[in-house]
């Protein structure tokens, strides 16, 4: 029997006028966007968290912290490849991705496809194995004020 782990991840940044907003490895079109050490990419943060906790490998800070100058500015899909390393080195495989980003705007529906395929080759893994939702905070709290945005995401790794 194969042993598989299963990991959760979550993520949140506040969004910033005249900021980019990268998601999915993808740079959206919008006013603001989400503000960090790396490229903020919410989404990629917590699928990078959901996989080091699945394979017991601490977190997304503990790897690449924002002291760090060497991730200042860094696309999260390069720290995306890294993680999927680290799994390597330890014997676990991806077996899918399924994440969650909440935010009032902008539409992401559009972008997905784009999004998968990003995630897809930085993991290695199949487009069909990633799957990306969207959905509002019915315009309550810092997310439906349009000052941040969320992302969760789960996975599931096998031992290779």
């Amino acid at each position: 029997m194969a042993k598989i782990k299963v990991g959760f991840g979550f993520d949140v940044h506040q969004l910033r006028e005249q900021h980019p907003f990268v998601l999915g490895g993808v740079k959206l079109d919008h006013h603001a966007g989400a503000y960090g050490h790396s490229d903020a990419d919410v989404m990629l943060h917590a699928i990078c968290d959901a996989l080091l906790g699945a394979a017991n490998l601490r977190d997304i800070g503990f790897h690449f912290s924002n002291k760090d100058d060497r991730w200042k500015g860094i696309s999260s899909l390069i720290l995306l490849q890294h993680v999927v390393k680290l799994l390597a080195d330890k014997g676990w495989a991806i077996g899918n991705i399924d994440a969650m980003v909440c935010l009032e705007a902008p539409k992401i529906n559009p972008h997905i496809p784009a999004m998968q395929k990003n995630i897809a080759e930085a993991a290695g893994i199949s487009e069909d194995d990633i799957s990306i939702k969207a959905t509002t905070n019915e315009q309550l709290g810092f997310i439906g004020r349009e000052e941040g945005v969320v992302a969760y995401a789960v996975c599931l790794i096998e031992k290779i």
